[in-house]
């Protein structure tokens, strides 16, 4: 038995769900989002609570099960706090700033990257060494995020390049005379 299928996801104050099929839509403060569940699956709603039930035994609505609950509990934390990625730039001369909706990025190229940021997620440039990425989408949050840091991937020798805030990069010791 799922032990996250089974717990029901509690709906916070402010935050309602509506079921119509296979599709649960959650409207919240932030926004709506919503999440088409697969055919083994039944979504029920109980006032502030969603409760999520394989149709059957088999192999594939089991593992169906727990997917949906943590894609429902997902979809009420997102309405409610929305999500958060934290980048770090390390490097001499790596920069980051916004230039109207785009984020311009100094990564020691020749040339100055300039990121197009997607809609439905925004990024920020408090300081010029850190980028912040927030939305109500989880997925689309962590990819964009995953973007950003692919133009400079830590590595491990001086630990140059752009990280996730809590991040800890395995340094290896150089060449040795």
């Amino acid at each position: 038995m799922s032990r996250i299928g089974k717990k029901p996801v509690e709906l916070p104050s402010g935050v309602t769900a509506s079921v119509s099929g296979q599709t649960i839509s959650v409207k919240g403060p932030k926004g709506t989002r919503s999440f088409t569940a697969t055919d083994d699956i039944d979504l029920i709603v109980d006032g502030n609570t969603v409760t999520v039930k394989p149709r059957g035994n088999s192999k594939r609505a089991r593992q169906q099960w727990g997917l949906s609950r943590s894609m429902v509990a997902n979809l009420a934390q997102g309405v409610t706090g929305g999500f958060k990625k934290d980048l770090e730039l390390v490097g001499v001369g790596y920069r980051a700033a916004m230039q109207g909706k785009d984020l311009k990025l100094s990564l020691g190229y020749s040339h100055e990257v300039i990121f197009e940021v997607p809609a439905g997620v925004t990024v920020s440039a408090p300081k010029p060494t850190e980028v912040v990425i927030e939305g109500i989408d989880q997925q689309l949050v962590g990819q964009v995020a995953a973007n950003i840091r692919e133009w400079r991937k830590p590595e491990p020798y001086k630990g140059k390049g752009i990280r996730y805030k809590d991040e800890y990069i395995f340094r290896k010791e150089g060449k040795k005379k």
